[in-house]
């Protein structure tokens, strides 16, 4: 049995893709491998790491809109298995995507966007309860009740994505994935959406999984963060942790990019930067994927891909070295 006090458990998921690379061959794509984690109720755990390391992946098969190669989820203490267990678990939780321009249907008016989870569930008795929900919920983003009838290209950016955070959260889920939802829009306009996240996790009890490869943003929002490289976990702890002590030569590097608005502490900041490019993940290293790049690797880093250990109370990292360089 699982951890209740957990809201979502993931153990050892992966997610293949098969990619063809010739005219009878394929070969297969570890977009996610092997990881492992667990959210509490209530909280927000932010999933950091650039382009192509797998985050939206794990946002994706979590909610089962991929079906995992391999791994566990389990919510509440149950583990998802069956249609049935699919079905309802996607009543409980929901996702905002990316881009709010490309996930709003031009066709479809606001009120109809935002209704259509309530259609696709049927979660009102009558057209007046639906019509009560939709508008109380685009009361909560910031909406007003007049802009129900216009149509999503008439939204700025922001607004846009008031009406898909309202899409998502009109159900009422427990869990929600926010995957990179401020990325597309200004930097003014992402501390209100963000906000908007904060109050209402307050308001509607919610608990996120927060993907974004904006740190900042990430540490505004997180309660803890999760570091991930080429579909592995390498680090996880509380968000002050992880920014002020970062054990992970690939974290340590992702935090020393993080701008400082002090201008004396910024200068006293070394850099650590990186040499040489991301592997394919068609053609990952052997071992620890981040080895190629890493300045401490050594000959066990190519052998086997070190385990995700605890070394203090709740700050997990991947690293054969760890001890060493800290």
């Amino acid at each position: 049995m699982s951890n209740v006090e957990n809201l979502i458990e993931v153990k050892n998921l992966k997610e293949y893709f098969n990619i063809t690379t010739g005219m009878f061959s394929s070969k297969p794509l570890k977009a996610v491998d092997d990881v492992s984690f667990a959210i509490r109720k209530g909280e927000t755990l932010g999933l950091v790491g650039e382009s192509g390391c797998g985050k939206t992946t794990v946002g994706r098969t979590l909610l089962h809109l991929y079906k995992p190669t391999a791994g566990e989820i389990w919510f509440k203490g149950q583990k998802i298995e069956t249609k049935q267990d699919i079905a309802e678990f996607r009543k409980k939780t929901a996702m905002v995507f990316q881009d709010p321009y490309s996930s709003l249907n031009p066709r479809m008016t606001v009120a109809d966007i935002i209704g259509e989870p309530l259609d696709i569930h049927k979660l009102y008795k009558d057209k007046e309860e639906r019509k009560e929900k939709i508008l109380a919920m685009m009361e909560k983003v910031g909406l007003n009740s007049e802009h129900a009838s216009r149509y999503a290209h008439e939204f700025s950016g922001g607004q846009r994505q008031r009406i898909g955070i309202a899409r998502s959260l009109v159900t009422n889920p427990e869990f929600v994935v926010c995957d990179e939802p401020v990325s597309a829009l200004d930097v003014s306009i992402q501390a209100q959406v963000i906000n908007i996240f904060d109050e209402l996790q307050n308001e509607m009890d919610l608990t996120y999984l927060f993907i974004a490869h904006d740190l900042l943003v990430v540490r505004h929002i997180s309660d803890r963060i999760a570091v991930m490289y080429l579909g592995k976990l390498v680090e996880l702890a509380d968000a002050k942790e992880i920014y002020d002590h970062p054990l992970h030569p690939y974290s340590k590097s992702l935090m020393s990019a993080v701008p400082v608005p002090d201008p004396k502490i910024a200068r006293a900041n070394q850099r650590v930067v990186l040499h040489g490019d991301i592997p394919s993940p068609l053609n990952a290293p052997s071992g620890c994927p981040f080895r190629t790049r890493c300045p401490y690797a050594c000959d066990a880093c190519a052998e086997s891909m070190p385990e995700l250990k605890e070394l203090s109370s709740g700050h997990f990292v991947a690293c054969h070295r760890v001890e060493d360089i800290n």
